[in-house]
């Protein structure tokens, strides 16, 4: 499966971003995770949903961020509220039932 991971941007401290990632196909019965990149740092995972829509997410960004899917669309969304700048990063969706990586999308927060 190929995924499109799209939404990043530019944003002040404080304000909002909702990330996408569009699957090539079905990705119902996949577990879904998204995880971010800040340079010079290793990859750390985000969130997870489950095929049932159970979710988790990473301390750092509880209260903050959401994960959801949409299976009709086989997209997979992270709204990310509240954004400070420690969140800047590269972030990636990932398949686990396939194994694939999205190619990243790219979010900057200035304070």
């Amino acid at each position: 499966v190929q995924l499109q991971a799209s939404g990043g941007g530019l944003v002040q401290a404080g304000g909002s971003l909702r990330l996408s990632c569009a699957a090539s196909e079905s990705i119902s019965i996949s577990g879904m995770n998204w995880y971010r990149q800040a340079p010079g740092k290793q990859r750390e995972l985000v969130a997870i949903i489950t095929s049932s829509g159970s979710t988790e997410y990473a301390d750092s960004v509880k209260g903050r961020f959401t994960i959801s899917r949409d299976n009709a669309k086989s997209t997979v969304y992270l709204q990310m509220n509240n954004l400070k700048p420690d969140d800047t990063g590269v972030y990636y969706c990932f398949s686990r039932l396939f194994a694939s990586w999205g190619q990243g999308t790219q979010v900057t927060v200035s304070s």
